[in-house]
Formats: C-alpha cells, sequence, structure tokens
C-alpha cells in the first residue's frame, strides 16, 4: 500500500517585488510585439517567433505561480517547458506550449530553445542550478531568471515507517535531501527510486543509494520502473 509522506512545499520568494517586476517586464515586451501566436489552446511546437520573447518554466509549481499573478499571457510570449508533467500543468493552465524538448531536462531546454529567441525569463525555485541560464548565456541567448518561490521542509520530527517500505520514491534533489534529514537510516532492503538521472546524481551526492532510476522524468515512467524492480518478469527480467 503506498504512503504519501510530504517532505517538501513552497513558499513565496523572500522577495516577491523582484518576481511581479519580471513578469511587468515580460507582458510589456511582448504586448509591445505584433502577435502571432496561434490560437489558444494550440501548440506551436517549433517556437516560430523570431525575436519573441520567451517564457521558460522547469516545474509545474513555477507554473502555478506565474499563472496566479499573470492572469493570462500575452498572445506574443512564448512558452518553453522542460518536459511534459510541467508542459501539461502549464495547458491547465491556459497557456499555448511552444516548446517541450525531446531530452527531458534543464539541458535539453537549453539546447532546444531557437536561437533567433528573444529574451527568456526562467522564474525559478531559490535553489534551482544554473544548467539552464548556463546554458543560454553560452548559446549568446538573453536571459533573465527570478525567484518565483522557495522550496522548503515540511519540519524537522524523524519518519519512521512501520514496516519499511518496499521503495522511497525520490523526486527531486529537495526531496533526496529530505530523506536523508528524516528518513535515514532506511532499511536494507528499501529501494531508493528517482525520477531521472539528475535527481539521482543529487541523491548520491545527498549520501542516499540509488537502486533505481526511471527512463523518463514522470511520475508514470518512475512507477513503471519501481514495477519492474520490485516485480521483475521471471523470462525477461521486466514486470509484464
Amino acid at each position: 500500500m503506498p504512503v504519501v509522506v510530504p517532505l517538501i512545499t513552497d513558499a513565496p520568494p523572500e522577495d516577491p517585488a523582484a518576481l511581479d517586476a519580471a513578469l511587468a517586464r515580460l507582458v510589456a515586451d511582448a504586448s509591445a510585439r505584433r502577435p502571432d501566436a496561434p490560437p489558444p489552446g494550440r501548440t506551436r511546437p517549433d517556437g516560430a517567433g523570431p525575436g519573441a520573447p520567451w517564457l521558460a518554466v522547469t516545474s509545474a509549481t513555477a507554473v502555478r505561480v506565474v499563472a496566479g499573478r499573470v492572469s493570462r499571457l500575452p498572445a506574443g510570449v512564448r512558452v518553453a517547458c522542460v518536459g511534459e508533467p510541467t508542459a501539461r500543468a502549464a495547458r491547465e493552465a491556459g497557456w499555448a506550449v511552444d516548446l517541450v524538448p525531446e531530452h527531458e531536462s534543464a539541458a535539453g531546454l537549453a539546447s532546444a530553445l531557437p536561437s533567433d529567441a528573444g529574451h527568456v525569463l526562467f522564474p525559478r525555485s531559490e535553489i534551482a542550478a544554473p544548467t539552464l541560464v548556463d546554458g543560454l548565456r553560452a548559446r549568446g541567448i538573453a536571459v533573465s531568471e527570478v525567484v518565483a518561490y522557495r522550496t522548503v521542509g515540511t519540519g524537522d520530527d524523524p519518519i519512521v515507517l512501520d514496516p519499511p517500505p518496499d521503495a522511497v520514491l525520490v523526486t527531486s534533489g529537495s526531496v533526496a535531501q529530505q530523506v536523508v534529514r528524516r528518513m535515514t537510516p532506511l532499511d536494507p532492503r528499501t529501494h531508493v527510486a528517482c525520477i531521472g538521472p539528475a535527481t539521482a546524481d543529487a541523491a548520491r551526492a545527498a549520501g542516499l543509494p540509488v537502486h533505481v532510476v526511471a527512463r523518463g522524468r514522470s511520475a508514470e515512467a518512475l512507477l513503471d520502473a519501481v514495477v519492474e524492480t520490485l516485480h521483475p518478469n521471471p523470462r525477461t527480467g521486466r514486470s509484464s
């Protein structure tokens, strides 16, 4: 039976005025251009529109925070999402998603953005890695970053599960750190499953063993990987 143990949550930035100012500049920049966006709800996978400003988001939390501050994105804003789960949140917020990289990671997003992109705004967690910003600047693409939210722990008390879980699902480096803080030592039989290679690297850096790495950066892929590990098919070594 699955047990949900919230280890992290989000909190407003220390300086919300900086976020509001960055979003106001994005809206003003887009509104000053001739709109050439598709009808609402349509997706433009090629990210067409030379010089148009971009909004790059790497989490559903960033989508929620921005959508809560900007009721509707101007038609001239292009939206780039790190992966399908983030893109799904963006579409649910009413945004047209222009770009989802084939390689769903910050590095993949930095590589996939068109070279003629206009200024890119990256609203991020205060602990986000510099991968996206560094990658865009290395390509000569103008980008500004602003803290949209803080990632904080949900408490300090140790968490002991009885019986020990078969697997602990780690969905970010922040979760890995909280697992170490509040759930270790883990039972030797417990598998640590990570949502992707970057999270697996962060988990190892935090001191966790990594037994399972999902093939894709989605909850579905993570669950599939756990099932394949815990209940392998005796013929193929994979779940049926």
